[in-house]
């Protein structure tokens, strides 16, 4: 997860050194989102890396990752995701009140970057990296629910940044998502629901 991080950030350096204001204010759109692409980029880079040790070919690396077909079959545990994860934001919003997250969309420019940045390649990438390379090598020493949930807490608390109330709750959304990728054998089905999650989000901005 350190050289997935490491890598994102070494790939943003050059963007930031050449289109960061000499006044030390704030980056453009453009330089934005191509350090969120950086980011998103190390996130595949790194799994696929490792995936494809002892001279694995892309396609083998993918399926060590979960990116394979899934059964008809699953789409009742997508459902059942979607169920779980929708009454814990119901009853933690009704308790802790409604979780707050810094709108990053706007950062990225035009519509169309925003959907491509936000909608399809942060759930691919962060799937692939929280969900078939860290929950993958997790599951293999511990118990499943206790993979889980070191991936969840992980990938909550890597999103602090953008608000610390809306911190457990994406806890209980990566956990849930690796409990889907443990029941279907894929990590498609997680990818659709992360893209429905951010699709609703970035509409809700």
């Amino acid at each position: 997860m350190l050289l997935a991080i490491g890598t994102g950030i070494v790939l943003s350096v050059p963007v930031v050194l050449v289109d960061k204001p000499p006044d030390g204010g704030e980056l453009g759109d453009a330089a934005n989102a191509l350090v969120q692409l950086a980011t998103a980029l190390g996130f595949l880079l790194v799994p696929f890396a490792i995936a494809a040790g002892k001279g694995a070919t892309v396609r083998v690396a993918a399926a060590r990752l979960g990116l394979r077909r899934f059964k008809p079959g699953a789409i009742k545990w997508m459902f059942a995701a979607i169920g779980a994860y929708l009454l814990f934001a119901i009853v933690y919003t009704a308790v802790f009140g409604e979780p707050k997250q810094k709108d990053i969309a706007e950062d990225f420019g035009t519509v169309p970057v925003q959907v491509l940045l936000i909608v399809i390649a942060a759930p691919i990438s962060e799937e692939v990296c929280f969900r078939g390379m860290l929950f993958g090598g997790l599951r293999e020493r511990w118990p499943r629910l206790v993979a889980a949930a070191g991936c969840g807490l992980i990938f909550g608390g890597l999103h602090a940044l953008t608000g610390l109330s809306a911190v457990p709750v994406l806890v209980v959304f990566g956990f849930i998502l690796a409990l889907l990728y443990e029941k279907t054998g894929s990590i498609v089905p997680g990818i659709l629901l992360h893209m429905l999650n951010n699709s609703i989000a970035l509409l809700g901005q």
